[in-house]
């Protein structure tokens, strides 16, 4: 639960998004677009928290100086039980954290589950790095932070 003064000196991506998410009854503070993420966290408005495995980042790509804890590991994703408590370690339970994973669903559950824990500003960042699956089951022309032309690397 956000104070009031949070409120008034929150970003207004920030204020429009937990609305929305209210509305739509999310069990996290909200949803931002990857452009709206982008820009949050390249002024130093929030957090970015990169939830995928290390095989993703190494091999697919990330976001220059983003955070990595991720929310499951190894190529059988298996959940990661210290979730939390390494996100808190990385980030402390007031800090406005942005999630992001492949496509955003990943990333919306490990949100909800931050939330649950007691964090109270935490984002979830819609169509992930590569976005959705196409029509010959391949990501990266569905959206995504990379098909939206955002910074990006790759070891």
């Amino acid at each position: 639960m956000t104070t009031a003064l949070e409120e008034r000196t929150e970003h207004p991506a920030l204020q429009v998004a937990r609305a929305l998410a209210g509305a739509a009854g999310l069990p996290f503070a909200g949803s931002l677009s990857p452009q709206q993420a982008w820009e949050l966290f390249s002024t130093g408005h929030a957090l970015l928290v990169d939830v995928r495995t290390l095989e993703e980042r190494t091999f697919v790509g990330h976001v220059p100086d983003s955070l990595h804890v991720p929310w499951a590991t190894g190529t059988s994703l298996t959940r990661n039980p210290r979730f939390v408590r390494e996100l808190e370690a990385r980030t402390g339970k007031d800090a406005v954290v942005l999630l992001l994973c492949r496509s955003g669903n990943r990333s919306a559950l490990a949100a909800e589950a931050a939330t649950k824990a007691g964090f109270t500003r935490v984002y979830n960042v819609q169509e992930g790095f590569e976005g959705d699956l196409d029509e010959q089951q391949r990501r990266g022309g569905l959206g995504g932070w990379r098909y939206r032309g955002l910074p990006w690397s790759q070891q």
